[in-house]
């Protein structure tokens, strides 16, 4: 009875067409951010020199998920800001606050992660896959090392690495467990590797068919006008 309507990327606007003035956040958070520090620590790094790490606000990785992740970082030698929900820090290994200390580390309780996605300092995306944080990294141009957890995020990884091209999966050993070594490996694909060349390429082919859809005239523009008209003609 109605027609198929798609709408979106639903990105504030001020980060893709710039429609609706001041339009930069979604209206809510889970969890406060310290925003100016997370902001300053970037602003103090190189252009694309910084991984940028997020498992989203319900999964919960093993401590021993955690040390591996820590130090494979370390092993990786490259900046990296690492958003760790309080609760979770006493699983990351005593020693890896040595690391910090340098300043190549920034460990946050939470982000604007659409800031940071958006800041020319980020290289690479460290990710769940969930559904926003896909959709997210697509629209900002940021390619990604993928890391799912669960449900819809294992098929979310498949499109990214091998769909879309816009970044590599992480293997898990049979525990489950994605060890250092591989981590790393994944990480210099990206930041230093043909891999990474070619997920950057095709990632700004997203944002920018992302930018078109959601501006004057592009798809989910008109899908929302032609909603809005059909409503009010059956009212």
């Amino acid at each position: 009875m109605w027609n198929l309507k798609v709408v979106g990327p639903t990105i504030p606007s001020m980060y893709l067409d710039k429609r609706i003035k001041d339009d930069k956040d979604y209206g809510f958070s889970l969890f406060k951010a310290n925003q100016d520090e997370c902001i300053n620590w970037l602003n103090d790094k190189p252009k694309k020199s910084v991984v940028y790490l997020s498992f989203g606000s319900s999964a919960k990785l093993r401590p021993e998920q955690m040390e591996e992740i820590a130090w494979g970082l370390s092993d990786s030698n490259v900046n990296f800001f690492w958003v760790i929900r309080a609760k979770e820090e006493d699983k990351l290994p005593k020693d890896f606050v040595d690391i910090l200390k340098t300043g190549k580390g920034l460990l946050v309780p939470w982000c604007i992660q659409l800031d940071v996605l958006a800041h020319e300092s980020v290289g690479c995306f460290v990710t769940h896959c969930g559904f926003n944080s896909t959709i997210e990294a697509l629209s900002l141009g940021v390619p990604v090392v993928a890391m799912p957890q669960w449900t819809d995020q294992i098929t979310n990884a498949k499109c990214l690495d091998e769909i879309w091209g816009v970044g590599v999966r992480v293997k898990a050993d049979e525990n489950g467990i994605v060890r250092r070594g591989n981590l790393v490996s994944c990480i210099k694909k990206i930041m230093e590797e043909e891999r990474g060349v070619v997920a950057r390429k095709n990632v700004a082919k997203w944002r920018e068919l992302a930018k078109v859809a959601v501006d004057e005239g592009g798809s989910s523009d008109k899908d929302i006008e032609e909603f809005v008209c059909e409503l009010k003609h059956a009212c």
